[in-house]
């Protein structure tokens, strides 16, 4: 046998053992997005990926995966390869609600997926199509609860922010309006502009625009405070009834995920999130973006936890279910 050839081989897998990785990302990362273009978790996905591909120097693809409340695109995250190069963009609904909406839930949203950063709070509002007969808050409260059989509501599918909201509106009137969910809130959008639906509750992400084209009606804030973007918009509480909801939406990646590549990941949204020209973008569709101490892995990961104990209780004691 030739020992020069030997002694190339051998040399070739010594090189080729301690040569470096490729340095991630080095390929097109995927965002998956679990309901329609133009809703809130949408809007505030493409606007983190837009920055973030700038900074990771590589390309953001788009996956707009709906169904099911999210819930389809969930579990489609859940099952990629742990690489990095599939994240998506949960919510309330896609990982909490779910858990108490889906008997059968395909993914579990602490065991199946590695938190990467919270994105954005979202503060509700109650609207209602233009030509509904009110034009307060405790109008609307008197008509739903005189009415409530004959109205319907709009929603980005069952377990989405937007219906769980309602739900909570309707069990603390005690209405019983029907619920018309959609592949999405930006469909449920277009058909409340359109006079199809009565009312809904929209993350303020995706309801300023029309607001302030006044293409719908707003009727109230579901907080403690008012939004600065709609600060004539006034608090469900100024107006007499204690009804706080907020939506959230944050960045996960499959259970595996090598921590360091979770760690270029969170950098990248946190470039993102101090980037002045992003922050606009995002602050002036009325978004509450996270503090410092709310920016790492570890903090999303309590944060969905108590999410999870806090909103299974309250799915299940109003019956809502997702079948």
């Amino acid at each position: 046998m030739n020992i020069g050839r030997i002694l190339g081989v051998a040399a070739f897998w010594i090189f080729a053992a301690s040569a470096p990785a490729a340095a991630y990302p080095d390929k097109t990362i995927t965002f998956i997005i679990p309901y329609a273009a133009g809703g809130a978790t949408d809007v505030v996905g493409r606007i983190y990926a837009e920055h973030m591909a700038k900074v990771l120097g590589q390309q953001i693809v788009i996956e707009n995966a709906v169904g099911a409340g999210g819930t389809v695109g969930t579990a489609r995250a859940a099952k990629a390869a742990p690489d990095g190069y599939t994240i998506m963009v949960g919510t309330l609904g896609t990982h909490a609600a779910a858990v108490g909406m889906y008997p059968n839930l395909p993914y579990d949203p602490v065991k199946d997926f590695e938190p990467i950063i919270s994105m954005a709070t979202t503060p509700m509002v109650v609207v209602t199509k233009n030509e509904l007969p009110v034009s307060s808050f405790a109008e609307f409260v008197t008509y739903l609860k005189a009415n409530g059989d004959k109205l319907n509501y709009g929603s980005g599918g069952a377990g989405a922010q937007s219906h769980l909201t309602c739900a909570y509106l309707n069990t603390l009137v005690g209405s019983k309006s029907q619920h018309i969910p959609f592949r999405g809130s930006g469909p449920a959008l277009t058909a409340l502009i359109a006079g199809q639906v009565d009312y809904a509750c929209n993350n303020t992400t995706e309801i300023v625009p029309q607001i302030q084209s006044k293409s719908v009606k707003p009727l109230a804030i579901a907080g403690s405070t008012r939004v600065p973007v709609l600060a004539n918009v006034p608090t469900a509480a100024e107006q007499g009834l204690k009804f706080e909801a907020t939506g959230w939406i944050a960045m996960f990646a499959p259970k595996g995920t090598p921590k360091n590549v979770v760690a270029r990941i969170n950098g990248a949204a946190q470039q993102a999130l101090g980037d002045e020209a992003t922050r606009k973008r995002l602050l002036d569709l009325g978004n509450e973006l996270p503090g410092e101490t709310d920016q790492s892995p570890e903090a999303l990961g309590r944060f969905v936890s108590s999410e999870i104990g806090k909103w299974v209780p309250v799915i299940k004691a109003a019956g809502i279910t997702g079948q």
